[in-house]
């Protein structure tokens, strides 16, 4: 599967775009973005594009939310649609800052569950309910992310979580960006896992167990006395899926742990 990378498109037409919900059109604002201000009422808005762009990426997968394939969704023509969104590079970052900002994490002063570590339990389960509505999600990269607001609701809601924990500012920031890439890369992994299964129509345990010559043929225990050794000891689940949820579990409540660790006594 190929990936796609947010972050690409030009910055001043991406920030304007990501924000327009967000503040008051002002006069050196570009004249593109203005000019659906004036004149006929336009038939669609930069929303109905975005959401219909979700929703064919949803359906067809992340190639289907083309400009071309998403005017003919639209009933419009691909020169209309580029007037409200320049290109696929825009719409691709609008299509994810969107959907991070369907988690919906409580805000500023709203309420939140429980202590630090159920509310980065929220965290941690929106994120993966999110990325199963979406699997097109772990088919791109945000190691440059779309910087709008469902981004940065993402990032606020960690930082203000771990902000009472007495850990020094520097501290804060590397335990919040460790919880995020942690949780966000398990996330697209199961994601990606589920993509495959649909797109292929084998399950992961199927796959592997067309493989299971593997072991009477080629494994060799000598060359491998640590798998031998957990494998002798039941140390490996059944089933893929509940081996992946395991290791999930184990590995956020240690990282966990270690943030604990490290508050002041």
């Amino acid at each position: 599967m190929s990936e796609r990378r947010s972050g690409e498109g030009q910055p001043d037409k991406t920030l304007a775009l990501l924000w327009r919900n967000h503040r008051r059109p002002s006069a050196d604002e570009p004249a593109e973005t203005r000019r659906r201000g004036a004149g006929r009422r336009p038939s669609l808005s930069v929303d109905d594009v975005v959401h219909a762009g979700i929703r064919l990426a949803d359906e067809q997968g992340l190639a289907a939310a083309s400009m071309g394939g998403l005017a003919k969704e639209l009933g419009v023509g691909t020169m209309t649609l580029y007037t409200y969104v320049p290109s696929k590079d825009e719409l691709l970052d609008l299509m994810v800052d969107q959907v991070l900002g369907e988690r919906d994490l409580p805000g500023p002063g709203d309420p939140r569950p429980g202590d630090w570590r159920d509310q980065v339990e929220l965290y941690s389960e929106q994120t993966r309910a999110m990325f199963r509505r979406h699997l097109w999600l772990s088919q791109v990269s945000t190691i440059r992310p779309p910087v709008g607001p469902g981004m940065l609701a993402g990032r606020e809601y960690l930082l203000s979580v771990l902000l009472g924990l007495g850990l020094s500012a520097l501290e804060t920031n590397t335990a919040a960006l460790a919880i995020t890439t942690y949780v966000d890369s398990a996330a697209s992994l199961e994601a990606e896992s589920q993509l495959i299964e649909r797109t292929t129509g084998q399950s992961n345990d199927a796959w592997w167990y067309e493989r299971n010559d593997l072991w009477e043929t080629y494994f060799d225990v000598e060359r491998h006395p640590a798998m031998t050794a957990v494998w002798n000891a039941d140390g490996y689940q059944s089933s893929t899926k509940q081996a992946a949820a395991d290791s999930y579990r184990y590995g956020l409540d240690r990282l966990l742990d270690g943030i604990q660790a490290m508050r002041p006594l």
